[in-house]
């Protein structure tokens, strides 16, 4: 590919004014941009569905448990590194939406659940949509052996970053 893009620019205008090597610059800087592109894609598909981030981050949490996505709220302040007022907080807000209910657990009273409802599985569910939209497009330039090839090479690299 002979195109030039925003990194090339970056290593011409930086060449000979700093120390810096090349071929690391460039993976890194192209990773960082990338990363911008996927968060652009994130906030788009959260005002397509007119969700807040910490929303959307609950949505998901319980909608990953599977049918009938429920959770006790302890577990999904845990899981959020929230403080139980916190996540109070933040239910309050999704119950108000319409987007979960809290049920109190038949044996334990003091233990709270949290559902989805179906409006909040709807809500969640079109995020997902416009989030693989969002991916599919940034990814879209490669077939499925560069897509492979790429994934393995960010495994690596992150394995190494998650272990050393």
């Amino acid at each position: 590919m002979d195109t030039e893009d925003s990194v090339d620019r970056h290593i011409a205008r930086w060449s000979g004014k700093v120390p810096f090597d090349v071929p690391t610059e460039e993976v890194i800087t192209r990773i960082q941009l990338l990363a911008k592109h996927v968060k652009y894609g994130k906030e788009r598909a959260m005002a397509e569905t007119g969700l807040q981030e910490f929303e959307f981050e609950t949505l998901h949490r319980l909608a990953s448990r599977g049918a009938p996505w429920r959770a006790p709220s302890s577990q999904l302040a845990a899981e959020m590194l929230l403080s139980p007022a916190g996540m109070t907080g933040r239910l309050d807000t999704l119950e108000k939406a319409g987007l979960i209910r809290r049920i109190r657990a038949a044996g334990d009273r003091r233990r709270v659940d949290v559902e989805l409802t179906d409006e909040g599985h709807r809500r969640w569910t079109d995020a997902m949509r416009w989030r693989g939209i969002a991916e599919a497009r940034l990814i879209g330039p490669l077939d499925d052996a560069e897509r492979a090839a790429l994934a393995a090479l960010l495994k690596r690299m992150l394995l190494h970053a998650e272990t050393g």
